[in-house]
């Protein structure tokens, strides 16, 4: 059964209509992707790897959660759920905080900030989708930002151009 979406118009709602993955979005419309950091309150993000999928320069490199969402999912749900399908974890609603939505030209990005600890031992990686995860500071994530080994491009443009305003957020709270 493929894979639906909920449609969004430009404004970020949802349109009552369904778009099947893998097909081209008709022009005005949307769809959402979230981002999910989690951090351990120590200083520490809990980032990932990507598995190989035929995306070129993506496969391999290290990232935070993320994926679409699917028809019917709230932003929230869609977190929750890319979290458990990836690492096998599941984050505490109570402990997560929408940071802020970034328009692209035919979707949306919601980030999610969670605080979360657990030991690697505790990750369950989705074969097709991640290979390794570890605890990374921030100063640790921008060099491996620099070094291309974390994802920094995707095809509409920076990946995560919001990252050091994210991390002064969280060191501030």
């Amino acid at each position: 059964m493929p894979e639906l979406w909920d449609v969004l118009d430009k404004h970020g709602n949802k349109t009552g209509r369904l778009h099947e993955r893998g097909k081209p979005l008709a022009p005005g419309d949307y769809m959402l992707i979230v981002h999910v950091w989690k951090h351990n309150g120590r200083g520490q993000w809990l980032i990932d790897k990507r598995a190989p999928r035929g995306y070129g320069h993506m496969d391999g490199k290290w990232e935070t959660t993320g994926g679409c969402a699917i028809a019917g999912d709230d932003s929230l749900t869609a977190a929750l759920r890319e979290t458990k399908e990836e690492l096998g974890i599941t984050l505490d609603p109570g402990k997560g905080t929408f940071y802020k939505r970034i328009p692209y030209e035919n979707f949306f990005v919601d980030v999610w900030v969670f605080e979360h600890d657990c030991p690697i031992g505790d990750i369950v990686f989705q074969e097709s989708e991640t290979t390794a995860a570890r605890w990374a500071a921030a100063d640790e994530i921008r060099v491996m930002m620099a070094a291309g080994d974390f994802l920094v491009e995707g095809r509409q443009g920076p990946f995560y151009p919001y990252f050091d305003e994210m991390v002064a957020w969280v060191e501030r709270k």
